[in-house]
Protein backbone atom coordinates (compact mmCIF):
# COMPACT_ATOMS: atom_id res chain seq x y z
CA UNK A 1 0.00 0.00 0.00
CA UNK A 2 2.94 2.17 0.88
CA UNK A 3 4.45 1.73 -2.37
CA UNK A 4 1.37 2.09 -4.46
CA UNK A 5 1.02 5.52 -2.59
CA UNK A 6 4.43 6.49 -2.98
CA UNK A 7 4.15 5.94 -6.64
CA UNK A 8 1.46 7.69 -7.38
CA UNK A 9 2.52 10.57 -5.84
CA UNK A 10 5.77 10.65 -7.48
CA UNK A 11 3.58 10.55 -10.83
CA UNK A 12 1.30 13.13 -9.73
CA UNK A 13 4.89 15.27 -9.08
CA UNK A 14 6.35 14.54 -12.56
CA UNK A 15 3.15 15.60 -14.18
CA UNK A 16 3.91 19.25 -13.03
CA UNK A 17 7.61 19.15 -13.28
CA UNK A 18 9.05 21.73 -16.10
CA UNK A 19 9.35 20.08 -19.53
CA UNK A 20 12.26 20.48 -21.57
CA UNK A 21 12.33 22.40 -24.38
CA UNK A 22 13.48 22.01 -27.81
CA UNK A 23 15.27 24.99 -29.05
CA UNK A 24 16.25 23.80 -32.83
CA UNK A 25 14.29 26.50 -34.71
CA UNK A 26 14.50 25.05 -38.38
CA UNK A 27 12.11 22.39 -38.23
CA UNK A 28 9.87 20.74 -40.62
CA UNK A 29 6.84 22.42 -39.30
CA UNK A 30 8.18 25.90 -38.30
CA UNK A 31 9.82 26.46 -41.72
CA UNK A 32 7.28 28.66 -43.90
CA UNK A 33 7.12 28.80 -47.31
CA UNK A 34 7.18 32.82 -47.54
CA UNK A 35 10.61 34.35 -46.57
CA UNK A 36 9.32 37.12 -43.16
CA UNK A 37 8.84 40.52 -44.35
CA UNK A 38 8.85 42.99 -42.19
CA UNK A 39 6.18 46.76 -42.91
CA UNK A 40 4.79 48.71 -41.28
CA UNK A 41 0.55 47.97 -41.71
CA UNK A 42 -2.46 50.22 -40.58
CA UNK A 43 -3.42 49.36 -37.46
CA UNK A 44 -5.97 51.92 -36.08
CA UNK A 45 -7.18 55.27 -37.75
CA UNK A 46 -5.87 57.90 -35.41
CA UNK A 47 -9.59 58.87 -34.29
CA UNK A 48 -10.06 55.53 -32.36
CA UNK A 49 -6.13 56.23 -30.26
CA UNK A 50 -7.26 55.49 -26.87
CA UNK A 51 -6.82 58.79 -24.11
CA UNK A 52 -3.44 59.09 -22.20
CA UNK A 53 -3.16 56.01 -19.60
CA UNK A 54 -5.66 53.64 -21.57
CA UNK A 55 -5.31 51.36 -24.77
CA UNK A 56 -7.36 49.97 -27.22
CA UNK A 57 -7.25 46.94 -29.64
CA UNK A 58 -6.63 46.70 -33.22
CA UNK A 59 -5.55 44.17 -35.77
CA UNK A 60 -2.41 44.65 -38.09
CA UNK A 61 -1.14 41.76 -40.63
CA UNK A 62 -3.57 39.18 -39.15
CA UNK A 63 -2.13 39.98 -36.05
CA UNK A 64 -4.14 40.94 -32.73
CA UNK A 65 -2.53 44.34 -31.46
CA UNK A 66 -2.72 45.91 -27.97
CA UNK A 67 -2.42 50.02 -28.48
CA UNK A 68 -0.96 51.63 -25.89
CA UNK A 69 -0.50 55.43 -24.77
CA UNK A 70 0.90 55.85 -21.52
CA UNK A 71 0.34 59.05 -19.22
CA UNK A 72 2.59 60.89 -20.75
CA UNK A 73 1.06 60.78 -24.72
CA UNK A 74 3.84 57.85 -25.61
CA UNK A 75 1.91 55.29 -28.28
CA UNK A 76 3.19 52.11 -27.64
CA UNK A 77 2.47 48.44 -29.59
CA UNK A 78 2.47 45.19 -28.13
CA UNK A 79 1.05 41.85 -28.63
CA UNK A 80 -2.39 41.94 -27.57
CA UNK A 81 -2.76 38.19 -26.05
CA UNK A 82 -1.80 38.33 -22.10
CA UNK A 83 0.39 35.10 -20.61
CA UNK A 84 -0.83 32.87 -19.39
CA UNK A 85 -4.06 32.47 -20.18
CA UNK A 86 -4.44 34.65 -23.53
CA UNK A 87 -7.07 37.29 -22.64
CA UNK A 88 -7.21 40.82 -24.14
CA UNK A 89 -3.89 42.85 -23.03
CA UNK A 90 -5.78 46.12 -24.19
CA UNK A 91 -8.64 46.10 -21.38
CA UNK A 92 -5.35 46.36 -19.45
CA UNK A 93 -4.33 49.47 -16.76
CA UNK A 94 -1.84 51.68 -18.52
CA UNK A 95 1.01 53.48 -15.94
CA UNK A 96 4.04 54.89 -16.47
CA UNK A 97 6.07 52.74 -18.19
CA UNK A 98 3.72 49.53 -17.71
CA UNK A 99 0.56 48.19 -18.53
CA UNK A 100 -1.37 45.78 -16.02
CA UNK A 101 -3.04 41.98 -16.82
CA UNK A 102 -6.45 43.47 -16.11
CA UNK A 103 -7.01 39.75 -14.80
CA UNK A 104 -4.02 38.22 -13.53
CA UNK A 105 -2.00 41.42 -12.34
CA UNK A 106 0.84 40.77 -14.23
CA UNK A 107 2.71 44.30 -15.12
CA UNK A 108 4.21 44.35 -18.64
CA UNK A 109 6.94 46.85 -20.00
CA UNK A 110 5.29 49.28 -22.92
CA UNK A 111 8.93 49.50 -24.41
CA UNK A 112 10.16 45.50 -24.07
CA UNK A 113 7.08 43.55 -23.37
CA UNK A 114 9.21 41.83 -20.49
CA UNK A 115 7.67 41.21 -17.12
CA UNK A 116 7.90 44.13 -14.48
CA UNK A 117 7.52 42.97 -10.61
CA UNK A 118 5.78 39.64 -9.66
CA UNK A 119 4.28 37.42 -11.73
CA UNK A 120 0.63 36.96 -11.63
CA UNK A 121 0.05 38.51 -8.07
CA UNK A 122 -3.46 38.55 -8.07
CA UNK A 123 -5.68 36.15 -6.44
CA UNK A 124 -6.09 33.35 -9.24
CA UNK A 125 -2.90 34.83 -10.71
CA UNK A 126 -1.19 33.19 -7.70
CA UNK A 127 -2.74 29.82 -8.10
CA UNK A 128 -2.15 29.97 -12.10
CA UNK A 129 1.34 32.01 -12.15
CA UNK A 130 2.88 28.85 -10.77
CA UNK A 131 1.76 26.72 -13.19
CA UNK A 132 3.74 28.82 -15.59
CA UNK A 133 6.89 30.30 -15.86
CA UNK A 134 6.97 34.10 -16.43
CA UNK A 135 6.79 34.99 -19.94
CA UNK A 136 6.68 38.34 -21.55
CA UNK A 137 4.66 40.10 -24.34
CA UNK A 138 6.24 40.85 -27.93
CA UNK A 139 6.43 44.45 -28.89
CA UNK A 140 6.45 46.33 -32.16
CA UNK A 141 7.33 49.27 -33.79
CA UNK A 142 4.92 51.93 -33.97
CA UNK A 143 4.39 55.30 -35.72
CA UNK A 144 1.50 57.75 -37.55
CA UNK A 145 1.35 57.64 -40.91
CA UNK A 146 -1.66 60.38 -42.28
CA UNK A 147 -4.80 59.64 -40.33
CA UNK A 148 -3.97 55.58 -39.04
CA UNK A 149 -1.63 54.21 -36.69
CA UNK A 150 1.08 51.80 -38.31
CA UNK A 151 2.70 49.15 -36.80
CA UNK A 152 5.55 47.22 -38.49
CA UNK A 153 5.07 43.54 -38.32
CA UNK A 154 6.23 40.42 -40.45
CA UNK A 155 3.37 40.49 -42.95
CA UNK A 156 4.35 36.92 -44.15
CA UNK A 157 3.78 35.70 -40.00
CA UNK A 158 -0.58 34.90 -40.52
CA UNK A 159 0.17 33.23 -44.16
CA UNK A 160 3.44 30.67 -43.33
CA UNK A 161 0.96 30.01 -40.21
CA UNK A 162 -1.55 28.75 -42.05
CA UNK A 163 0.17 27.07 -45.06
CA UNK A 164 1.48 24.71 -42.61
CA UNK A 165 -1.62 24.67 -40.69
CA UNK A 166 -3.78 23.34 -43.74
CA UNK A 167 -1.08 21.29 -44.84
CA UNK A 168 -1.10 19.45 -41.84
CA UNK A 169 -4.84 18.91 -41.57
CA UNK A 170 -5.18 17.82 -45.05
CA UNK A 171 -2.26 15.63 -44.52
CA UNK A 172 -3.92 13.76 -41.56
CA UNK A 173 -7.00 13.04 -43.75
CA UNK A 174 -4.70 11.66 -46.53
CA UNK A 175 -5.43 14.53 -48.86
CA UNK A 176 -2.61 16.92 -49.25
CA UNK A 177 -1.37 15.13 -52.26
CA UNK A 178 -5.03 14.77 -53.94
CA UNK A 179 -4.06 10.54 -52.79
CA UNK A 180 -5.42 8.68 -49.84
CA UNK A 181 -2.58 6.56 -47.86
Amino acid sequence: MKTAVLATLVVSAAAFAPQSVNTRTNTALEAGKFGSKLQYVPCIPVSKLPSPGSATSGVAGGLAICIAVDPSGSVFALGDKCPPVNQPLSFGKVESGTIQDPVLGTKFSLKSGEVVGPWCPSGIGKLLGGLFDPVGVPTFPVKKKGANIEVQVDVNAKANFESQYWSGVLDAQGKADGKYY
